[in-house]
């Protein structure tokens, strides 16, 4: 049993303490800094008096018992923990934020060059073909890449005036930046990227139980190397400094220098108990599987319908038709229009047996999965660039169920590559790889796909996060692949509510833009 936390009971009548205190913690574990604020609610001890009687060890037997044995997640809340996760893929940064309690910063492929950032390359076994055909796709698409920056650049340089105010320095890496946007249309989902993220316990946990589950290999691999960074010791960007100024002391003092070591160079493990039990989803491995054969079984290999860039699906079924749909929706490649109008033709009996599916496999603690968060008023069925989805797929404050990786769609034409005479060079690299994608069997093909490979993705939101999206990624500085986006899903309001489209201030994305003041 853990140690009791109350304090005794006194008769004392409380004064009055008018003085509210204010102050920033620094310098405390994150899980002594959880300890230390869930302690709140079970004593009455200030945050300072908490913090100086708390040990690492007297932190991780608290968390052991009332994290693990009563369920009291909310405490993992209070441990906050900054990670650096670099030489991922495109595709695995992908899988890695989507959490819908994220937050983080990715290096831009809007702003950098990623011809050397590398790429990765799956295992094929003794499949050389295999692997021979992946690599060739692979550089093609960087080789592709690089002429297209250049002949991008080139091409809008012969277009824009460089203004005399405006420095040669600005000019260029004004324009590069709108070639880079042209070109990552062709960098593939192998592609290394790189990331910050700062996440607390509770979702650390889930992200990684969800990495683990992932039919990626990479994937799976990225989450075991997240929970041992945070369960292993933590870098220390003051370490070296600390150290010397350590063996200064030791120097002087040998007795003070032990004592400064205890201090100043000690192992800091940034999250040794809240996530060290984080294990692969079976409950989410499971559904997946079974929910795949379902869509499958259900649709007949029917054709996919034809959809706007933009769908928003007018509320018309019931809730459980709603999250029978949802729960379809991830496991195939159709629209969710024509999905939600299968499941109502169903039997009330049937489209319950899906619902029933979709938890038939939870455990005690596994939350339900995301398709079950359904109610909301405005869903939106988008069809866009892998690029521009992943601008998109920041907003957290909707529910966004993501379909798999596919050639089914097809893929988008970015705006000046026709004005640039380039677009013939852009479709034979674009065609060649979705070509090659047909041939690899394994999941590893998708590596292979370019960002200009459209995908579907199911937002669903209140009315104000359209509007916030609407507004925020329809502004010029804006890619014009999401400004598109952003456009329609104003228009598709408009329609749909007339007297709510005179509320949004949306900048109209048909009107010029001048790519100098981007």
């Amino acid at each position: 049993m853990p140690e009791s936390v109350a304090e005794p009971v006194t008769v004392t009548p409380a004064e009055p303490q008018n003085q509210t205190e204010v102050f920033a913690v620094h310098g405390a574990d994150p899980e002594v800094l959880a300890y230390a604020m869930a302690k709140y609610s079970r004593s009455a001890l200030s945050m300072k008096e908490s913090l100086k009687e708390i040990s690492s060890q007297r932190a991780e037997q608290f968390l052991n018992t009332f994290y693990f044995q009563y369920g009291h997640r909310s405490i993992a809340d209070l441990a906050h923990i900054a990670f650096a996760i670099e030489r991922l893929s495109l595709l695995a940064a992908i899988s890695l934020v989507d959490e819908q309690r994220w937050d983080g910063q990715e290096r831009s492929t809007r702003y950098q060059n990623f011809k050397k950032s590398g790429w990765y390359m799956p295992d094929f076994g003794t499949d050389h073909g295999a692997a021979q055909l992946y690599r060739e796709s692979v550089e093609g698409l960087f080789t592709a890449y690089h002429e297209l920056v250049e002949g991008m650049f080139e091409s809008l340089k012969k277009q824009i005036v460089r203004p005399a105010e405006m420095k040669q320095e600005s000019y260029d890496r004004t324009l590069k930046a709108r070639a880079f946007d042209v070109a990552r249309y062709l960098l593939p989902l192998a592609t290394n990227t790189s990331l910050g993220q700062i996440v607390n316990a509770r979702t650390l946990e889930t992200q990684v139980s969800r990495l683990l589950s992932s039919p990626y290999g990479e994937i799976r691999q990225l989450g075991e190397r997240l929970r041992a960074a945070a369960t292993g010791p933590a870098w220390n960007v003051h370490a070296e400094e600390l150290a010397s100024l350590q063996r200064e002391i030791a120097a002087v003092s040998p007795g003070l220098g032990e004592r400064a070591e205890a201090v100043l160079i000690r192992e800091v493990k940034t999250a040794p108990t809240l996530v060290k039990y984080a294990s692969p989803n079976e409950y989410e491995i499971a559904t997946r599987r079974e929910l795949v054969q379902v869509a499958g079984e259900l649709m007949r290999s029917e054709a996919i319908d034809p959809a706007p860039v933009v769908d928003l699906v007018e509320r018309k079924e019931s809730l459980e038709v709603e999250i029978a749909a949802t729960l379809l929706y991830g496991a195939c490649h159709y629209p969710y229009r024509q999905l939600r109008d299968r499941v109502a033709a169903l039997t009330e009996a049937r489209i319950n047996e899906i619902i029933a599916l979709g938890t038939r496999h939870r455990g005690k603690h596994d939350e339900l999965l995301r398709a079950f968060s359904a109610g909301q008023t405005l869903r939106f069925d988008i069809l866009m660039d892998i690029g521009g989805f992943r601008d998109m797929h920041r907003h957290r404050r909707c529910v966004q169920v993501l379909q798999g990786y596919t050639t089914a769609h097809g893929y988008d034409i970015p705006e000046g590559v026709a004005e640039a005479g380039l677009q013939p060079q852009y479709e034979a690299a674009i065609q060649a790889a979705h070509g090659a994608h047909t041939k690899l069997s394994t999941e590893s093909a998708d590596y292979i796909l370019p960002l200009g490979t459209r995908m579907r993705a199911l937002f669903k939101m209140d009315f104000a996060e359209a509007l916030y999206i609407s507004e925020l990624r329809s502004q010029p500085q804006g890619h014009f692949s999401y400004r598109r986006v952003a456009w329609e899903m104003y228009e598709a309001v408009r329609k749909q509510h007339p007297a709510l489209a005179e509320h949004f201030r949306v900048t109209d994305v048909n009107e010029p833009v001048d790519l100098l003041k981007r």
